[in-house]
């Protein structure tokens, strides 16, 4: 397959990028299916960088999302358009989804894995229980309303290290890190002067958009819903443990759960996954499903 060609340089400037990417418009559901047919079909190259162009908006509104962690928003953005041009080359317009539903996941794997290489993580227990401590500790703090608090009460950290299954000290040293580290949007732009969140204000999608994307992310939930109803007990508990929870265990624990090797459950999940791809690929409703003749 082609390579994609490469998108607008953020070098010149964060505020002079943001703006340029708003001149590329969004596309309807039609445009982005027949975008996507050339560029799998024929190796469009044109067709790839249309319908990555007209998403590197989304791309910062989710690249912001990460904007506490410290690092440059600028590389950031570049990292989460990294994500988006992966997405473009696997994206299959014949699944019934949206590239921005499917594109999503791929921009938010590749910010993931740019934060904790920037941060150089000392493993503590296990690899696992850090990026788990890592990526939720700011989640917590908000729920417990100490967000913008620096050090946390001992009851405050004993809690959070139940919840998280972590040693106190962890989230202690965790903390303090990340509020050493912690950015805003506030930062000014040096060319123009104003804000960064001022160049994101009018970013959001139309309303019509807005709906077309929450109907077929309804529609896809229910497919994968139904999909995997059709997996044994096992099978399906092992599926939604580790594809479908916002924090999957490891193999090693669901193998200790089960009482068999984390290679066996590697390969329950793995065989869950393909038949729940291939049954949402060919939009399968099961008979129960169908309406009474």
């Amino acid at each position: 397959m082609s390579t994609i060609r490469s998108v607008p340089a953020i070098d010149a400037g964060l505020g002079k990028y943001l703006r340029e990417i708003r001149a590329f418009p969004l596309l309807e559901a039609e445009q982005e299916y027949m975008l996507a047919k050339r560029w799998l079909e024929y190796d469009d190259t044109d067709a790839a960088h249309t319908l990555v162009t007209s998403h590197l908006r989304l791309v910062v509104k989710i690249a912001a999302g990460y904007r506490h962690y410290g690092l440059p928003f600028a590389e950031l953005i570049s990292e989460g358009n990294i994500g988006l041009m992966r997405a473009v080359k696997k994206f299959d317009p014949e699944k019934g989804f949206r590239l921005a539903t499917y594109a999503m996941w791929w921009i938010r794997a590749s910010l993931n894995e740019f934060v904790l290489n920037s941060w150089s993580l000392v493993k503590v227990g296990s690899l696992a229980a850090q990026k788990k401590l890592f990526f939720n500790l700011r989640r917590i703090k908000a729920r417990l309303s100490v967000l913008e608090q620096g050090d946390m009460t001992p009851e405050q950290v004993a809690a959070i290290a139940h919840e998280l299954k972590v040693d106190e000290s962890d989230v202690v040293a965790m903390n303090r890190r990340m509020s050493a580290r912690d950015a805003s949007l506030n930062a000014p732009l040096a060319e123009e002067g104003g804000e960064i969140q001022d160049l994101l204000a009018d970013d959001g999608d139309n309303q019509e958009t807005v709906v077309a994307h929450a109907e077929e992310l309804t529609k896809g939930r229910g497919l994968i819903a139904r999909a995997v109803a059709t997996l044994g007990e096992r099978e399906r508990a092992i599926f939604v443990e580790r594809r479908l929870n916002e924090d999957p265990p490891t193999l090693e624990d669901l193998g200790h759960r089960y009482g068999v090797s984390r290679e066996r459950i590697r390969q329950i999940e793995a065989k869950a996954f393909e038949k729940v791809q291939a049954l949402v690929k060919q939009g399968f409703v099961p008979p129960a499903a169908l309406p009474a003749r």
